[in-house]
């Protein structure tokens, strides 16, 4: 529960320290004094988003602050400070560029922690959030609230999503089954056309190399004739000459050691000589065994060229692109594979769905019946004695020829029935209820249940605007009733409401040297009194509506009381 509420620079709040307690705290005043902008500090502090138009004319931050007894709600803050003495202080600026900071316990944390702490402390409602009855999708979402087992939402809902995205991965690889056909023809064709060609590596440079050596052929067998003569064929050739010049420089050697020294160096040659004679041999030989025509070596130069056009500019390329077109291929092939795959897994994910979603269908039967009752249980103690609530569910079988049937909130519709009168039937409560049952719902729903839950801060802002007679003393016993286990909070125009309260703040406003300032502070019993008077007769006073005043405030249980 709410301990402390510090604001300021919030609007036309300079700075307002309000101290509150468990149970039944009201806030009054004049239209426009303020009191909605303490519960927008209060949404604040709870992570709503917020706009630098509320921070006051002439200052640069707005800051707000609260200080929760969370000693009897124990709350998991995730790696954050624990409360110290039971309190969780909750910090939020919002300056006049529209940046701002949140802290709890003293470390910053993002808006979001805000917002999941919020959910856990705090229950705001206020005078249009009826109008969530309108709308069915609520209806649905509220019945889960009251479920056994609330995890079997969760799990259907993700069974769907994942049901929901095979039966489109199994549509998108149905839909590109013809242009998988077709691709795999145009692969087909590429792969035998590269592999036909056999290309190795630097083979279009050896073919280069080869056309000119048939280009020059008749020149090229003349020179090698000639190295051959010159090297050992020849009368004067230059092996057997360099055979007995290094014999003649062994006899010389015997004279005169120097001339050993040029031996090897003969013997080296010599050896060059020979290797350089056996090339031009095999040369000579090869080219005489296997003689290549030039036709063929045009022809196969002009088939690599074309594969170089069509799939790469080098031999290595084409070889590359051949390795990619076969790993395509491949996975095409293995999207048929996975086509009869997801036949089998989406039969088997539609079972799982089919069996989640009935299962919590069951759930949500047996807590229909029993929120019908318990409902009807709770506006009855509003006024609404005679009054029959049903939720009706509706069938939305699920089906793989329509995926808009494979739903996350599973197989059925909710719907919210009234019968606010004896013999009228049930019919939908989002067409018949006026504005003061929609109030009187509102509360029940909120009120349906609590009991089994932790201390928690309701917070009612004028939930009973245009109601009034007997419906405003019912909703003021609901919310006393309530605030027996909880602590609420209430902002209200009406006097049976007002008397109700255990703790009663006025909210007033006043204008100083031009400037609007908003105040609160807890009334004594007399001064609840006057208010709970301005109440029943507006501006005119008398001692007539005081003197009512006093009897509804001595018809509360807190009778004697003395805040």
């Amino acid at each position: 529960m709410i301990k402390l509420l510090r604001v300021r620079n919030l609007a036309t709040i300079e700075d307002l320290e309000i101290p509150l307690d468990e149970g039944f705290s009201i806030l009054t005043g004049e239209t426009g004094a303020g009191k909605s902008i303490i519960i927008d500090a209060i949404r604040l502090i709870l992570g709503d988003k917020g706009s630098p138009d509320i921070v006051r004319t002439g200052k640069a931050e707005a800051f707000i602050e609260a200080v929760f007894d969370v000693s009897q709600q124990p709350i998991d803050l995730a790696g954050l400070p624990e409360p110290e003495d039971g309190e969780l202080l909750i910090q939020r600026s919002v300056t006049d560029q529209g940046t701002g900071k949140a802290f709890v316990n003293g470390v910053l944390v993002p808006l979001r922690r805000l917002r999941e702490l919020g959910g856990r402390l705090i229950d705001i409602y206020g005078q249009n959030d009826h109008v969530f009855l309108l709308h069915l999708e609520n209806h649905l979402g509220y019945l889960d609230e009251t479920l056994a087992d609330p995890g079997l939402v969760r799990d259907t809902a993700r069974s769907a999503q994942e049901l929901r995205r095979l039966v489109q991965e199994k549509r998108d690889l149905e839909a590109k089954e013809k242009e998988r056909e077709q691709r795999l023809d145009v692969i087909a064709y590429q792969v035998k056309e590269i592999e036909a060609a056999g290309l190795k590596p630097g083979e279009d440079e050896s073919l280069l190399r080869e056309r000119e050596i048939l280009k020059n052929a008749e020149k090229i067998a003349g020179l090698v004739d000639k190295a051959l003569d010159l090297a050992y064929l020849g009368e004067d050739s230059l092996i057997p000459r360099l055979a007995r010049l290094r014999s003649v420089l062994g006899d010389l050697s015997a004279y005169d050691e120097t001339f050993a020294e040029f031996r090897p160096g003969l013997q080296d040659a010599s050896i060059l000589l020979q290797d350089a004679a056996d090339s031009l041999v095999r040369f000579k030989d090869r080219r005489a065994e296997a003689p290549e025509s030039p036709e063929d070596v045009e022809e196969r130069l002009s088939v690599i060229e074309k594969l170089k056009r069509k799939h790469g500019g080098t031999i290595e390329a084409i070889i590359a692109h051949g390795e990619a077109l076969r790993r395509e291929r491949a996975g095409l092939e293995s999207g048929r594979e996975r086509l009869q795959e997801l036949e089998f897994v989406i039969q088997t994910k539609f079972r799982e769905y089919a069996g989640l979603a009935g299962r919590l269908g069951a759930g949500r039967k047996k807590a229909a019946e029993k929120l019908g009752r318990l409902i009807e249980k709770e506006i009855a103690l509003l006024g609404m004695t005679k009054a029959r609530f049903k939720v009706r569910l509706a069938d939305v079988p699920p089906s793989l020829a329509d995926t808009a049937t494979i739903r996350d909130q599973g197989a059925e519709d909710a719907e919210f029935l009234l019968s606010p009168n004896p013999g009228e039937e049930l019919r939908p409560l989002r067409r018949i209820a006026s504005g003061g049952e929609l109030s009187r719902m509102m509360l029940a729903l909120k009120s349906a249940g609590k009991d089994e839950e932790r201390l928690r801060t309701f917070i009612f802002d004028e939930i009973d605007s245009g109601i009034g007679g007997k419906t405003a003393d019912f909703i003021a016993r609901k919310l006393r009733r309530l605030a027996a286990r909880h602590q609420v909070i209430c902002i209200t125009h009406l006097p049976q409401i007002a008397s109700a309260a255990t703790h009663h703040f006025r909210v007033d406003k006043r204008v100083e040297k031009e400037r609007t300032f908003t105040g609160a502070r807890k009334l004594g019993r007399e001064e609840r009194v006057e208010e709970i008077a301005r109440l029943i007769a507006g501006s005119r006073l008398t001692e007539a509506s005081r003197q009512i005043a006093r009897e509804m405030l001595d018809g509360s249980p807190e009778k004697g009381h003395k805040p």
